[in-house]
C-alpha cells in the first residue's frame, strides 16, 4: 500500500511495510506540475500481463509491485487489492504512470485533484 501526501508543490508517495521490499522502492517524490491526471481504476491492476518486470514482484491475485516496462514506457505498481487502485498519470518523469493501492481511493483522488486545481 502507498501513503499519498501533498507537501507544497510536491506529492510524496510513501510505499509502506514489506511492499518496500517487493517493489524495491520506498518513496517517490513527484512535482505537482508533473501530474497530468488521477483516477480510480480497479481494472488496471487486474489480469496477468502488466509488462516486463524489472525490478519487482508479481504473484497473480496476491501482489503486483515494482517497475514494469510497457509499450508506452515505465509504470510503477504497488497493489494487493485492485479495488483500492488509484492511477496517477505523469509527464516529464521516469514513470509514465503510477498504479497504486491506497487505503481510501476517493480521499486520495480528491486530495490530488484539489492540489492540481489549486496550482
Amino acid at each position: 500500500m502507498v501513503e499519498v501526501s501533498v507537501v507544497g508543490d510536491r506529492v510524496h508517495f510513501e510505499v509502506e511495510g514489506m511492499d518496500k521490499v517487493w517493489a524495491m522502492k520506498s518513496r517517490l517524490d513527484i512535482p505537482l506540475q508533473h501530474i497530468r491526471a488521477a483516477r480510480i481504476d480497479p481494472e488496471a491492476a487486474k489480469g496477468l500481463w502488466h509488462g516486463l518486470r524489472f525490478p519487482g514482484t508479481q504473484v497473480p491475485g496476491v501482489i503486483l509491485a515494482g517497475s514494469f516496462y510497457q509499450f508506452s514506457g515505465w509504470v510503477f505498481y504497488d497493489v494487493h487489492d485492485p479495488e483500492r487502485t488509484v492511477i496517477v498519470e505523469l509527464e516529464h518523469e521516469h514513470y509514465k504512470c503510477l498504479v497504486i493501492e491506497v487505503s481510501d481511493p476517493q480521499a486520495v483522488l480528491s486530495r490530488l485533484q484539489s492540489a492540481i486545481a489549486a496550482q
